[in-house]
């Protein structure tokens, strides 16, 4: 019994592009001619490592990392990073500020209160998350080690559309749901770390880039001897990424999603397509007051598009419809409600094309 894949606009884990699929379809019985199926394979054996290789390697070209940059791939998400990353970079007495766009760098500045007194220099909490900072609405603290934010809000749908003024102090990004699809300076931050779920493969891996001054402040800090093992970048940077079994299904696929960015005009065709897609939905919702978007004009995420119904009794008629017209994955996320469309890069426009028509005819029909 086959199934049609259905026009997948869910926030992840997110569509990928069907030849990575495909790709990994035949991967699973036996991995690059080795005898060994993709999810049976020794993290230790050559084959692996090949792939780990091959992986950092595509991530250097594809988003221009400096050579004297280090990558790790890490599991726990971006939400074992928020801690993560503060542990490893702040010594006892120290602090960070943060830019508060939305519940994922809410939840970051939690987590690195932890660590010390990190505090928010700008939330737009009482603003319902609309907007991002512009250079100038906020100070950065001349005593703080780092400033943290978050390029994308993927339950609101805005995202900084520049490179935020940190002061400056060095910067920490959270790019999970932005990275490889929009203009990125590795260079003008000092620790980037991204969920693969969303823009990079599937969930399990986290993708996490260090400068050399991140990384002799984690090593600073581990030598202190505050650091458990497995929270020490260090510790994983000595191995390789391989200090325990990674998700080596996970890293594989990402693998092949930067293989495939490649193939397709690398991170300036990521970001044209993805400019596409957005302005394409935003032209829709603009045409009528039928739809009511949440973002401000000049903080639209071209990932992550939120809307309401101008009458919200329609928002539950609309998912059913959209759901048997075989668009998927368009609820709210649970804490704020309405609509969500995430076209994250393994989203093709046909599907944003079909959506804006769905849109359209539903329109005509429950006016």
């Amino acid at each position: 019994m086959s199934h049609s894949r259905i026009h997948n606009f869910g926030a992840g884990p997110a569509v990928l592009p069907l030849s990575v699929v495909e790709e990994v379809q035949a991967a699973l019985p036996n991995l690059h001619e080795s005898g060994f199926g993709l999810c049976e394979i020794s993290h230790r054996s050559p084959t692996f490592q090949a792939v780990v290789d091959s992986a950092m390697a595509r991530i250097r070209r594809v988003l221009s990392v400096p050579d004297d940059y280090t990558i790790l791939f890490l599991q726990g998400g971006a939400s074992l990073q928020f801690y993560m990353s503060a542990l490893n970079l702040l010594s006892p007495g120290e602090t960070a500020d943060f830019l508060v766009t939305g519940g994922w760098s809410q939840k970051a500045l939690k987590e690195a209160k932890r660590i010390g007194g990190s505090e928010a220099q700008w939330d737009d909490s009482g603003g319902g998350f609309r907007s991002v900072p512009k250079d100038g609405d906020y100070t950065i603290r001349k005593n703080a080690t780092y400033m943290h934010y978050t390029s994308n809000n993927t339950l609101m749908g805005t995202q900084f559309h520049h490179l935020p003024d940190s002061g400056g102090k060095p910067r920490v990004l959270d790019a999970s749901s932005d990275i490889a699809g929009v203009t990125l300076d590795v260079s003008a931050h000092d620790l980037i770390y991204a969920g693969a779920q969303k823009n990079l493969g599937p969930s399990g891996v986290t993708l996490v880039i260090l400068s050399p001054w991140a990384l002799a402040r984690a090593q600073a800090n581990s030598d202190l001897g505050e650091i458990p093992t497995m929270l020490d970048y260090s510790v994983h940077t000595s191995k390789g990424s391989l200090f325990n079994t990674p998700n080596t299904f996970g890293i594989f696929v990402l693998d092949c999603v930067f293989k495939w960015l490649e193939e397709n005009g690398g991170l300036e065709g990521s970001i044209a397509r993805n400019r596409a897609k957005s302005d394409l939905l935003y032209s829709e919702l603009d045409r009528t007051n039928f739809w009511v978007p949440h973002a401000n004009n000049d903080a639209r995420s071209v990932m992550n598009v939120t809307w309401r119904c101008a009458d919200e009794a329609m928002e539950s008629v609309f998912l059913t419809e959209s759901a048997t017209a075989g668009l998927g994955g368009l609820k709210g996320h649970r804490s704020v409600g309405g609509i969500r469309a995430s076209m994250y890069n393994g989203c093709p426009i046909e599907s944003v094309e079909a959506l804006v028509e769905f849109m359209q005819g539903f329109e005509a029909r429950h006016s």
